[in-house]
């Protein structure tokens, strides 16, 4: 059975299959603490809602692409990732807290692309610091 695990193609499956399942899982969380509906939104064709989220996307996909460069096991590239996660979504919370002149969520749910666009921005630009550390 050793054997199997060691096949690159098993092991490149299984990281897969994991961010996959963390992804989901991730974007269910991000989902709980913004106050649109991302894929509601996205279907009625907000871009800035639609930035916002591929942002977040592209940042978790990120910090797993660290994790899985710099670890050799599946359990220690989840707890980076999950790690990871936690950070991006509290640079989320600092985002809103920073700009006290507007809601985040309230402008991206209006369909305002410079406030989703910078909320692209921010996830995508703190991935790559998370994933420097990692």
């Amino acid at each position: 059975m050793e054997h199997f695990w060691q096949n690159e193609f098993i092991q490149i499956a299984a990281y897969y299959s994991v961010v996959i399942l963390c992804l989901v899982v991730f974007l269910a969380a991000f989902e709980l603490v913004t106050k649109y509906k991302n894929w509601e939104e996205i279907k009625k064709g907000n871009m800035a809602v639609a930035m916002a989220t591929g942002g977040k996307m592209f940042g978790i996909a990120n910090i797993f692409r660290h994790a899985i460069q710099e670890h050799t096991s599946v359990v220690a590239m989840v707890g980076w990732g999950v790690f990871g996660f936690a950070l991006l979504i509290g640079g989320y919370f600092i985002f809103e807290f920073l700009t006290p002149k507007f809601n985040v969520d309230e402008e991206i749910e209006k369909d305002n692309r410079a406030v989703g666009f910078i909320s692209m921005v921010i996830s995508i630009g703190l991935s790559y610091i998370v994933g420097a550390g990692i």
